[in-house]
């Protein structure tokens, strides 16, 4: 399944509308049930099916031909292709497994902090401390993390900007970049279909990027056409439904306390007046 084609649970609760009334009872039965778990159908097997809907699974097995599928294997699959590349796709109950959406979190930020240890987080935080200009550009889900990433920066250093502006485009915020200025561009899987050309756009005006992405963007971020362009990986992925920013908020702690700590007084010459600010205007709740 291609990225311009159907997510797999819509896909089948689309043919199981259209062809409804063209169904045997018992195939009505198994159809209801599959309406009504249309997120399970990752995890659902022939069996599970037609055991939770009460009929045999030669009903559910000739359902799905019915419905223009081989069997219920080739629509897991689907299901799975389609949670691969970040569509909401996953059990309905109100809570999972709480021990396994644990386990796969640590093993994200494990695998997040070796990646690491090459040296690339202190070339980044040297990047963006050096800038002249820090733009910090997030699509979709994306947009949080660039929010979050931008507080935290302007912490510690001016001249920070986070783009598009909400109903804005992102075209002129790029205008006027050089190779003095830094951009930090998030995206995550599901990008939005420009997202390849403001990386070209970028690396023809030789402005340094900093990538903050899955590892779908893999093919945007290395190879010989990636010139300039710094990649810091973070896993998405997750047990549940849907994809997890643990690791990509993580990071932007990582990202900010490295950009501080090239040059400590600077920053803690700017947290104090920006806590002076703070005060003067009231604007944050003293602690005792």
């Amino acid at each position: 399944m291609t990225d311009a084609e159907p997510d797999a649970p819509a896909d089948l609760g689309r043919r199981i509308d259209s062809g409804y009334a063209a169904l045997t009872r018992q195939e009505q039965r198994a159809a209801d049930f599959l309406l009504d778990h249309l997120s399970d159908v990752a995890v659902f097997t022939a069996t599970e099916i037609a055991e939770r809907s009460g009929v045999s699974k030669a009903t559910v097995s000739r359902l799905f031909r019915r419905l223009g599928f081989s069997d219920a294997q080739e629509v897991r699959e689907q299901a799975r292709a389609s949670r691969s590349r970040g569509v909401p796709v996953g059990p309905t109950r109100a809570s999972g497994d709480l021990a396994e959406h644990l386990a796969a979190e640590q093993s994200a930020l494990a695998t997040m902090v070796d990646s690491l240890a090459d040296g690339r987080l202190d070339i980044a935080a040297r990047q963006i401390a050096a800038a002249r200009r820090v733009v910090v550009i997030g699509f979709r889900n994306g947009y949080p993390v660039a929010l979050h990433l931008r507080q935290q920066l302007a912490q510690v250093r001016a001249g920070v900007q986070v783009a598009p502006q909400p109903g804005q485009s992102v075209g002129e915020e790029l205008i006027g970049l050089t190779a003095d200025d830094v951009v930090v561009l998030v995206g995550f899987r599901r990008r939005p279909a420009g997202f390849a050309a403001v990386l070209e756009t970028l690396r023809a005006a030789q402005v340094p990027v900093v990538l903050l992405a899955d590892s779908s963007a893999r093919g945007l971020a290395t190879g010989p056409h990636a010139t300039g362009t710094l990649w810091l990986e973070c896993a998405v992925g997750s047990t549940s439904a849907f994809d997890s920013y643990a690791t990509a908020m993580s990071l932007v702690n990582l990202l900010a306390s490295a950009v501080q700590g090239v040059d400590p007084r600077a920053s803690r010459t700017r947290v104090a007046e920006i806590t002076s600010a703070y005060e003067a205007l009231v604007e944050v709740e003293r602690t005792p």
